[in-house]
């Protein structure tokens, strides 16, 4: 931790102790982020609290007030904001425990989808209730700049090289239609990172965390997100009967989901291809310009999920091909 980080902590251990009028409370991280947010527990003998730092230079907290204000309107569980400085970053928010789905869910399939059920209707429940007014749109700007992470800099810093003439051509045709593919969906809320990194085990189960980057966009986004998952790999008959789940609570709600449920299968992976080449970017702009190696560690899970799709979906052939040529393999 940087002098600069320790003077923020303190700084924020002091605003967070005065707002709840305690002097004696304890404090240690909470949690780590890929992004400049920290998270600190304070907790004393009545209770406990977190709090945000995101210094104001490199995040914004008003997105996350604003979401979080979204979602509880929904009747989602998330965490509420008890006080908040955004001069200097600092958010004072409910604590919703200690355990995140990514450690406490079983792993066993049987057992495991009775949880993912429980995530796939709170998810169902936001697309139906959340207002979207205002929120950013998932349009064609935003998925171009999402998907230009891969070349810029999983290809050109990580790999250090560029795309030859027939590379490029080659990802311009899986641009092409991973952009067609996201952009003939209905739009929803959707969370951005839905996965059981960011959900709680609590009561209610799940309580959502992360959901700062909020945006309206295509409907299975957070869905192929939560089981094709940047630190948990399933089986694709998981997988397969997971979305089966979802896509059937969906249609009960009377969201607009393809009336077949293999059209919708292949709606959402291929919406998680688009999401997979843009993870490896960030990941690896994570480690280059944010001084953070271990997300890139899981650089194979992504490489693996692309590959099962080349081999599923005779659309993504030129990704194939691509891939083979950068030597990007199991």
């Amino acid at each position: 931790m940087t002098h600069e980080q320790d003077q923020r902590a303190e700084a924020a251990r002091q605003w967070a102790s005065a707002i709840m009028g305690v002097t004696d409370a304890r404090w240690a991280p909470a949690s780590a982020d890929a992004s400049f947010r920290r998270y600190f527990r304070l907790t004393w003998d009545e209770g406990s609290a977190i709090v945000m730092d995101a210094p104001p230079a490199q995040e914004d907290c008003r997105p996350f007030v604003d979401v979080a204000a979204r979602l509880a309107a929904a009747g989602l569980h998330v965490p509420a904001v008890r006080a908040q400085d955004l001069t200097r970053g600092f958010l004072l928010l409910d604590d919703l425990g200690t355990q995140t789905w990514l450690h406490g869910m079983p792993r066993t399939p049987d057992a495991a989808l009775a949880w993912f059920a429980q995530a796939s209707a709170a998810l169902v429940q936001a697309q139906l209730r959340v207002d979207t007014s205002g929120l950013p749109t998932y349009d064609t700007a935003l998925l171009e700049r999402e998907l230009a992470l891969f070349p810029d800099w999983f290809v050109g810093r990580h790999l250090g090289r560029a795309f030859t003439a027939t590379e490029t051509a080659l990802w311009g045709t899986v641009c092409e239609r991973l952009l067609a593919n996201a952009l003939a969906q209905p739009t929803v809320f959707v969370h951005r990172d839905f996965m059981p990194r960011n959900l709680m085990v609590s009561a209610p189960n799940p309580g959502v965390l992360d959901f700062q980057d909020a945006v309206r966009g295509p409907i299975s986004y957070d869905v192929i997100s939560l089981f094709k998952d940047a630190f948990l790999s399933w089986p694709q008959t998981l997988v397969d009967a997971g979305l089966a789940t979802y896509w059937q609570q969906a249609r009960d709600a009377g969201l607009p989901v393809p009336g077949s449920l293999a059209d919708f299968c292949l709606q959402a992976e291929r919406m998680g291809t688009q999401r997979h080449l843009k993870v490896l970017g960030i990941f690896a702009r994570i480690r280059y310009r944010d001084g953070k190696p271990a997300y890139l560690e899981d650089a194979p899970r992504f490489i693996g999920y692309l590959r099962d799709r080349v081999a599923a979906d005779p659309q993504m052939a030129p990704l194939g091909k691509l891939m083979d040529h950068l030597g990007l393999h199991r």
